[in-house]
């Protein structure tokens, strides 16, 4: 039997995410360029899945087998099958069943073919419910979150919001866009954007559009340079540091350079740009390239040891610190999987050492803003406290955003489950004049 050029993809990115702690938003796209529309679709749609319920699919795999010891390929075949059998209505469960036992024939298990075949059968003869040992158990369970990082969300927000975030976490979002180009190519596109079915614009971010899917008009605006796929969140931060209207910009860790295209194409501002990579300065140049931003001036440094600007030489810095990125598991749904504790303390230690030395770059009266894609409060309040701490010449203002954002503490935050956007965290100092 012919295996789907679909599952043959979406098992080989799930395979490479489990032995090489790769990444969907860097496979998906190699992967799914080779496939047709419908396959692309259905790739795409399997992957994410399997990659949003792991944990429910593994406990399922265990409680159904009782435990047996499996290969990656043949839990991988598994997760594939029983995923389409339950959250994919249109596939008739003989298909999910048939192509997940090739696919282990494929991978050179054969001698696991009839084991996969009598799991999936027996669970369409009797679909079964895992067992849960407690109500953080169940949350991790169910939604498929590792139980310290819901124990970690519990305690920060609270049993309820933690279990709304991990919801939300795997609701599929919507695609994010802005334009592109020059004015009257902006025009165009504008127009070209009435016609799609379901686009709608942001409500809290100006020139941000939503769409529920991609289509081939959308993917033909994209080819053509004309819209920039981003996240409503990230233009969302963007935006706050448009708002600060300073002249001279650094954007102190830029790639892959969406925030700082958006920064650069505000007005007159001059733009300076910088990461730690040769490999990740080379993507910040492409993307300003695309974007036509010729005048963002792109550098190469470490910015936890010295970033090489003379003091005080820049009306606004923008610290969009490396982090944990738990606040885009909506997206990037393997994150959850692939961070520990530990990763976030160390972080944390990192972050702070990026502010710090970012800080001095800023003039009296001009301003400092932090930023991640985190919700843990070790990689953001924290942070900040212990900024404030160690530096009397900065203060805390309110982010320039909507006041449903601004927290008592006077930082800004979004969160997945309460604004359907990704989790971001925003603080803004202010260098003071004495």
């Amino acid at each position: 039997m012919k295996i789907s050029p679909a599952r043959t993809a979406a098992f080989d990115v799930l395979f490479r995410i489990e032995t090489e702690k790769a990444f969907s938003s860097a496979l998906l796209p190699v992967f799914e360029d080779k496939l047709a529309t419908n396959d692309r679709g259905l790739c795409h749609e399997i992957t994410l899945g399997v990659l949003r319920r792991k944990l429910y699919l593994d406990r399922l795999v265990d409680e159904l087998s009782k435990g047996r010891k499996l290969d990656h390929e043949v839990r991988i075949a598994l997760q594939i099958g029983l995923f389409q059998m339950i959250f994919l209505d249109r596939i008739p469960p003989h298909s999910a069943i048939n192509e997940s036992v090739e696919l282990v024939s494929r991978a050179k298990k054969t001698s696991a073919k009839s084991f996969v075949n009598a799991l999936l059968r027996s669970y369409q003869r009797r679909p079964h419910e895992p067992t849960f040992v407690d109500e953080v158990d169940k949350i991790s369970i169910s939604t498929s979150h590792p139980r310290w990082l819901v124990e970690r969300w519990i305690s920060q927000f609270g049993l309820d919001e933690s279990r709304a975030i991990c919801e939300a976490n795997n609701c599929p979002p919507a695609l994010s866009l802005r334009l592109i180009g020059s004015e009257i190519e902006r025009r165009e596109t504008l127009a070209d954007l009435a016609s799609l079915e379901g686009m709608r614009q942001s409500e809290f971010v100006d020139g941000c559009f939503l769409v529920e899917k991609m289509s081939h008009d959308l993917a033909s605006l994209s080819d053509r340079n004309r819209v920039y796929f981003q996240d409503e969140g990230s233009q969302f931060v963007a935006n706050a540091v448009i708002a600060e209207r300073g002249f001279r910009i650094l954007d102190v860790c830029a790639a892959p350079g969406g925030k700082t295209t958006m920064i650069a194409s505000s007005g007159d501002k001059s733009v300076v740009a910088g990461d730690i990579h040769f490999t990740r300065v080379q993507y910040l140049r492409e993307t300003c390239a695309k974007h036509e931003a010729a005048s963002v001036s792109v550098v190469q440094y470490d910015a936890e040891t010295m970033i090489p600007f003379e003091p005080a030489s820049f009306d606004t810095v923008f610290v969009d610190a490396p982090c944990s990125g738990t606040g885009t598991i909506r997206h990037n749904p393997e994150i959850r999987y692939s961070i520990g504790p530990a990763d976030i303390l160390e972080l944390s230690s990192k972050q702070l050492r990026i502010l710090k030395n970012a800080s001095e770059l800023v003039k009296p009266g001009g301003g400092l803003i932090y930023s991640t894609c985190s919700l843990e409060s070790e990689e953001n309040e924290a942070v900040c406290d212990r900024f404030l701490q160690e530096r009397g010449d900065f203060d805390l203002i309110a982010p320039k955003v909507p006041s449903r954002f601004l927290a008592s503490t006077g930082f800004a935050r979004t969160f997945p489950h309460r604004d359907e956007l990704d989790g971001f965290f925003i603080a803004v100092f202010r260098r003071n004049n004495a």
